[in-house]
């Protein structure tokens, strides 16, 4: 199902679960980096070297998801959910 044809409460909780999204893939990413170069000083250059980039499509995929639904909400004059109301 497509973002647009969400009804305003399905996009609103859409945006909702999304939220920590940015902050998972930071530190996922972070990790990953981490790996990467711990494996190259250890290791020399290998396969773990690399593994950030297996990430990478993801967290864009990620990001261009959570803009499509900022856009939507601002598109219909919807108020982004905040965490004071949980």
């Amino acid at each position: 199902m497509k973002l647009s044809e969400l009804t305003d409460e399905e996009l609103l909780r859409q945006a909702k679960n999304m939220k920590p999204t940015k902050i998972y893939d930071a530190v996922f990413f972070g990790v990953l980096i981490g790996i990467a170069i711990y494996s190259s000083v250890k290791n020399g250059f290998g396969l773990l070297t690399f593994l950030p980039l297996v990430y990478l499509p993801i967290a864009a995929k990620n990001k261009t998801k959570i803009k499509e639904l900022e856009r939507l909400i601002q598109e219909r004059n919807l108020k982004y959910p905040d965490e004071s109301k949980s």
